[in-house]
């Protein structure tokens, strides 16, 4: 499998004639190398996503946060002040983000935790004002407004950082540029398997005496509680199970695969929840092809929330091997064929710590290499204990300091994107979608 970098072939050809008109190293890292003064953060959506960001973050040494954003102030902003508080952080606290930038004039970069349709104004918003952004994905719910946020952070040139986690997990990281690209363990890539299931859940309700007032409710998009509290699945607000689940692993399908894809066909409905209140799907299963430089991959993927069998998980099949991982680092494992007879080659990549050596007895094959026999299990020689998203915000931080160059800017961000959002419009249409490459250049 040839070597691509992160972003895949399209993002390769892309740079490699973009000329002078787009400097990279201005856009990946910015320019406080020398600097070794606390970055100065500030985060604008304190509810669920944002309180995990501030978790993981306030286990990186450096950061100072100065200031915290939400419309929730009697639940979501109070508490986070309180929890950054406790841990020595005095923040300021907004109720309205543009307050925010037109008060803190010294911020090194900004966290957006809020719902998909407000991410792109307040991410290029933050970006003309100097600072730069990371931003959760889906990074929006409109390809036009994702454009606007990559051609603002070149024109501004802020660094533009997409919430994918996993591109900067170092397990993944480990799986990708060792098990995949050198010892290409996998063989020739032909199939991908992965899901994400989720068991029957209740919509998510709130404390009854700290409702959001309803001028500020209609004022920041929103018609009641329930919809502020179940944005997810409203048109117009989020994309559904597909955006906010399958996004993280669609984007791992080009990342390993080195390619975009070249069509998608989808089938899914809202299946088991009231439609009045879950206008996106329940219920989408995906088939996509990937062209590869070897060959077509073929990929299925599901995101289903009414059953959480084995739940969460992408698997990569080639004609040697199968790679099975998951951002739980309980799972995470190379399971060479029983045709496969190069055991010696694997005992390389075991000796040079790629993979660990198979537990227990090693398996006997059969005289019929068909013959179903238990594959030997590798384990993937990387461990990762800290929580998920530290690495990426890691990444983030570092870029700026101008020691690291981004693993997920805009750029991918828009490519994961573009594959994402097309998967609701292939469910609508009943058709299968076929991508043209200039759907993902910028």
């Amino acid at each position: 499998m040839s070597g691509v970098n992160n972003g895949g072939m399209n993002r390769r050809k892309f740079l490699a004639t973009a000329g002078t008109t787009l400097m990279m190293p201005n856009i990946m890292r910015a320019a406080k190398a020398n600097d070794t003064s606390d970055l100065r953060i500030a985060i604008v959506g304190t509810g669920a996503e944002g309180q995990v960001l501030i978790d993981a973050a306030l286990k990186i040494p450096d950061i100072r946060f100065v200031a915290v954003c939400d419309i929730w102030e009697n639940w979501n902003r109070k508490r986070a002040a309180r929890i950054l508080q406790k841990f020595g952080h005095n923040v300021n606290e907004y109720l309205d983000y543009r307050d925010m930038i037109a008060n803190e004039k010294d911020l090194d970069g900004v966290l957006i935790a809020t719902p998909d349709f407000w991410h792109h104004t307040q991410t290029i918003d933050f970006l003309e004002a100097g600072v730069h952004v990371y931003c959760e994905k889906e990074m929006s719910n409109s390809l036009v407004n994702a454009r606007k946020m990559v051609e603002t952070a070149r024109r501004t040139n802020k660094l533009l950082q997409i919430g994918h986690q996993r591109r900067s997990n170092p397990r993944y990281r480990h799986t990708y540029h060792y098990i995949i690209q050198e010892a290409q363990l996998l063989g020739r890539l032909t199939t991908i398997n992965a899901q994400w299931n989720r068991a029957v859940s209740a919509d998510l309700s709130f404390p009854k005496k700290y409702p959001v007032p309803p001028e500020i409710l209609r004022k920041y998009g929103y018609k009641n509680m329930h919809q502020f509290r179940n944005w997810r699945w409203y048109k117009g607000l989020g994309g559904g199970a597909i955006v906010d689940l399958g996004s993280h692993q669609i984007d791992i399908f080009a990342w390993f695969t080195g390619v975009n894809p070249a069509s998608v066909w989808a089938s899914g409905g809202t299946d088991y929840y009231d439609k009045e209140t879950h206008e996106w799907y329940d219920t989408v299963q995906t088939l996509w092809e990937y062209p590869t430089s070897n060959g077509m991959v073929r990929a299925f993927y599901q995101t289903i929330t009414t059953n959480s069998n084995q739940g969460y998980y992408e698997a990569f099949m080639g004609d040697q091997a199968t790679l099975i991982i998951s951002e739980s680092a309980s799972r995470g494992a190379v399971y060479r064929e029983t045709a496969n007879p190069e055991t010696p080659l694997w005992d390389k990549w075991v000796a040079k710590g790629f993979i660990m050596p198979p537990s227990g007895t090693q398996q006997t094959k059969g005289t019929d290499v068909r013959e179903t026999v238990p594959a030997e299990e590798y384990k993937i020689n990387k461990t990762f204990d800290d929580p998920y998203h530290k690495p990426h915000l890691e990444n983030f931080f570092n870029a700026i300091r101008g020691l690291e160059d981004l693993n997920c800017q805009g750029e991918i961000g828009y490519e994961t994107a573009v594959a994402v959002l097309k998967v609701n419009d292939a469910v609508r249409t009943k058709t299968m979608h076929t991508f043209t490459p200039e759907e993902f250049y910028i």
